[in-house]
């Protein structure tokens, strides 16, 4: 828990400023405290389910009544949140991308797609969508989405030519099992899926809503989002002389910029007001800043097995990462 907490005050004192080739509005700098963070995100999320006597049996569930003499005091139950929403992403995903012909390529479009995962994107997109008012169903096309470009992601990651991985979420990596070829064409199909997806599923949401949401999120995973920060790692590999300007621009890009898209897609296709969005853009950033923290403290400090992917492997190809 002191590991955690120290995380979140240092992440508490990162900024965009100094980063290359990236601008962000004034009311994005990374600033804001763990409770800041509970109390915007999750407490009126319980208030609603409390206030919502419409919701059904499983969600009711992450609400807990802790009553005390004099006292009923609601909490919200984050796990059971998450363990419900996840079952909903996948029954989704899978529902997505049936079995068809070709039934090769579809096969391969599912291998990564529907392995075991957080599905901590599409969550975040779901949630910041019912925080605003929306509700699941609205937001769970762009939720798949932000899956089918993540396991893109992950797909070409694993490739020879970047980080050159045999395993992923516990087992052999796509390229192992089709073929780089089929791994690099799949990839692709699975983010015009995306797109397809979450542009022809999602119901109730105005045209110029839905066209702004697309346009975020084709901003944040292309060149001024979480591929320049992939490339940059690349770059950075091995190299000599760089620091925590350079580290800072590769995880706000690679791995905060999802997190950001999957938020701010979910709060506008749930009706968020302005200053709701720049709020879940903060918080989205830091989110996704601890969550690359811990990951790579994780890469040098568990297993294989435990990981689900090959442990050490950023150390083993020198990345630039928190830890180093």
């Amino acid at each position: 828990m002191s590991l955690l907490k120290g995380v979140t005050h240092n992440l508490s004192k990162l900024s965009t400023r100094g980063t290359p080739n990236r601008s962000r509005s004034a009311g994005t700098n990374l600033i804001l405290s763990s409770e800041e963070t509970a109390e915007a995100l999750f407490l009126p999320k319980a208030r609603a389910f409390c206030n919502n006597t419409d919701h059904s049996k499983n969600e009711a569930e992450v609400i807990k009544h802790d009553s005390k003499p004099g006292k009923t005091r609601t909490v919200f139950d984050f796990k059971s949140y998450m363990l419900h929403k996840i079952k909903s992403v996948n029954q989704a995903l899978d529902a997505a991308v049936p079995i068809k012909e070709p039934i090769k390529f579809h096969e391969a479009m599912r291998y990564s797609l529907l392995s075991e995962g957080k599905r901590v994107c599409p969550v975040l997109c779901i949630a910041a969508c019912e925080l605003v008012g929306g509700q699941e169903s609205t937001a769970m096309p762009a939720a798949c989405g932000m899956e089918m470009i993540h396991a893109m992601c992950m797909m070409h990651d694993d490739l020879p030519c970047m980080d050159n991985d045999d395993l992923r979420r516990g087992k052999l990596s796509h390229h192992k099992v089709f073929g780089e070829n089929v791994t690099v064409l799949t990839g692709y199909s699975l983010v015009a899926l995306a797109f397809e997806h979450m542009t022809m599923a999602t119901k109730g949401v105005h045209p110029k809503t839905m066209v702004r949401a697309v346009g975020e999120l084709a901003r944040l995973i292309g060149p001024e989002g979480a591929a320049a920060g992939q490339v940059l790692d690349l770059l950075c590999g091995g190299k000599s002389g760089t620091g925590l300007e350079e580290l800072k621009y590769i995880h706000l890009h690679k791995t905060a910029d999802f997190a950001e898209a999957a938020a701010i897609v979910g709060a506008m296709l749930g009706g968020a007001s302005e200053e709701e969005i720049n709020r879940l853009r903060k918080f989205s950033q830091c989110l996704g800043l601890l969550f690359q923290v811990v990951d790579d403290i994780l890469d040098v400090t568990k297993s294989s097995e435990q990981l689900g992917k090959t442990a050490g492997r950023d150390l083993l190809a020198n990345k630039l990462t928190y830890q180093r």
